[in-house]
């Protein structure tokens, strides 16, 4: 009885921490390097195992908590918060070594994200693969080659623009994400993008397209028009992944690509490329 007690005025004061901690975003974040994720009693070496850009399973399993935009300070977006490589490094010190979720346990590596910190063009896709899982780097495998060559093709390089997912972990036999993972993950995807303060995000097939977008509409009609993404322009088109299957939809992705590329030029942002070509 007295462990039952003790137990229920823990969570009690858990709940009350919490509770300081939204109501209170802006001091919390002051105090806690400006952003924060609850945590969980469980994970104490979280920040130490955030250090490297890619995380590991192989820490013990921690009980799932929830983390959500309030949670993470980004749903009033202040001006003080960080920017560029410190906000995306604020951002994956929070992540830790995750177990927020089921995938936890299968990955290899935790998949963040990479490219220009400064980037003003952002490629969201889904979720990592089997190549992405074994090197930690979105877009590395043959969808990713693609991927590259449109960049490319544009007039960047990889290291010009900035690559992520929604999710951070391969989801097992590379099935399509789920609801509560997406839910886990959303949050830091959030937070990656307010760091990035990008000008135009290309939104990578149907799930990213619909998770940013909150919109189900297939993504062969949500393509081709640019929708709004909490005040920036966004792109949905399809995955590479698709591309590969079908190619007959590169045309179309390509010219996605160029209404993109269009954007940009009216903000007065042209490619790298431009110039030398």
């Amino acid at each position: 009885m007295a462990a039952d007690d003790a137990g229920r005025d823990g969570a009690r004061a858990e709940l009350r921490a919490l509770v300081g901690q939204v109501r209170t975003n802006l001091a919390s974040r002051q105090r806690a390097g400006l952003m924060g994720v609850p945590r969980t009693p469980t994970r104490p070496s979280a920040r130490k195992a955030a250090a490297g850009v890619s995380g590991s399973a192989t820490a013990a399993p921690a009980t799932p908590s929830t983390t959500t935009v309030a949670s993470l300070g980004l749903d009033d977006a202040p001006a003080g918060r960080p920017t560029g490589a410190q906000g995306l490094t604020v951002v994956r010190d929070e992540l830790g070594d995750c177990q927020r979720c089921k995938l936890a346990p299968t990955r290899k590596n935790l998949v963040f994200g990479v490219g220009n910190p400064k980037a003003h063009l952002v490629f969201v896709g889904e979720a990592p693969g089997a190549d992405e899982d074994a090197q930690g780097e979105p877009f590395v495998g043959k969808a990713g080659q693609l991927l590259t060559k449109m960049i490319e093709a544009m007039g960047y390089a990889r290291q010009d623009v900035y690559i992520c997912n929604i999710l951070k972990c391969r989801p097992p036999g590379n099935r399509n994400p789920e609801p509560d993972e997406i839910a886990q993950c959303e949050p830091f995807l959030k937070g990656q993008l307010a760091a990035l303060r990008p000008r135009v995000i290309v939104a990578l097939g149907k799930f990213a397209a619909q998770c940013l977008l909150r919109d189900d509409t297939p993504i062969s009609r949500l393509r081709g028009t640019f929708r709004s993404y909490e005040g920036i322009q966004l792109m949905p088109t399809f995955h590479p992944a698709y591309l590969l299957r079908d190619p007959t939809k590169k045309k179309e992705a390509w010219e996605d690509l160029k209404a993109v590329n269009a954007a940009l030029k009216r903000l007065g942002l042209e490619p790298p490329g431009a110039a030398a070509g």
